[in-house]
């Protein structure tokens, strides 16, 4: 009895519908659980790659110098250096019109710093809503295979005279494999997405908390240079 409802033997001997849903489930789980580790392993690295252009930011290097460096390291930089590339980028642009206007200078930075934050954000949160699609259908798929495997249990046993537990008990358990199976792939898709949803939430903060920081730093140096032309 033990070995005839053991996992291996009911999943061999279930229908063909529930041994379909049971390899499309395990599939689902095994994409789900290599984006979640590229998930992992991205976050991490724009938050180390965001930390170490902070703190070159903040140590007193130049704007120039830290253009330069940004300029030169595109393909290597972190979202937090292409977005301050992008508004340094539409400063000097604006700077080299001739355009001495300070709101004019401002709201062409901003905006260029916006759209680069888009773009990364967007990059950040690849895959995180097939995760989530992961975490809401697999139950119901499962389900589904669990509701087609009790149809097909009883519509064999239609032909019995006499019905005991011991002549139900395996079709009703092959079909509550697809369900398990199910739950096996939704549940660390919920929690995964739910952490990363977390994250993600985090690295956008600190990036627009940075585009406030810079334009505020850039309109800054704008009224020092005014002041200084003004005084000449």
């Amino acid at each position: 009895m033990n070995q005839d409802l053991s996992i291996l033997h009911l999943i061999l001997n279930a229908s063909f519908v529930v041994q379909a849903v049971m390899l499309l489930l395990v599939v689902v789980s095994v994409v789900s659980w290599a984006a979640i580790f590229r998930k992992l392993f991205a976050l991490k690295k724009v938050n180390a790659l965001n930390e170490e252009f902070e703190r070159d930011f903040w140590s007193g290097t130049s704007l120039n110098e830290l253009f330069q460096s940004a300029a030169q390291n595109a393909k290597h930089s972190g979202p937090m250096e292409r977005i301050f590339a992008s508004g340094m980028r539409e400063y000097q642009k604006l700077r080299e019109r001739r355009i001495a206007d300070t709101s004019t200078l401002m709201d062409g930075a901003r905006r260029a710093m916006r759209a680069s934050y888009q773009r990364e954000m967007d990059a950040v949160e690849t895959n995180l809503s097939f995760l989530a699609s992961v975490g809401s259908v697999s139950p119901y798929v499962g389900l589904f295979g669990t509701v087609w495997g009790i149809m097909h249990a009883f519509t064999g046993l239609a032909s019995l005279q006499q019905v005991t537990l011991a002549t139900v008990a395996p079709g009703i358990a092959e079909a509550l494999v697809a369900t398990a199976i199910g739950l096996f792939a939704a549940i660390p898709a919920v929690v995964a997405y739910n952490r990363f949803a977390r994250d993600i939430d985090r690295v956008a903060i600190r990036q627009e908390t940075f585009i406030e920081e810079f334009s505020n730093i850039l309109q800054r140096n704008l009224g020092s240079q005014t002041a200084t032309a003004a005084g000449h």
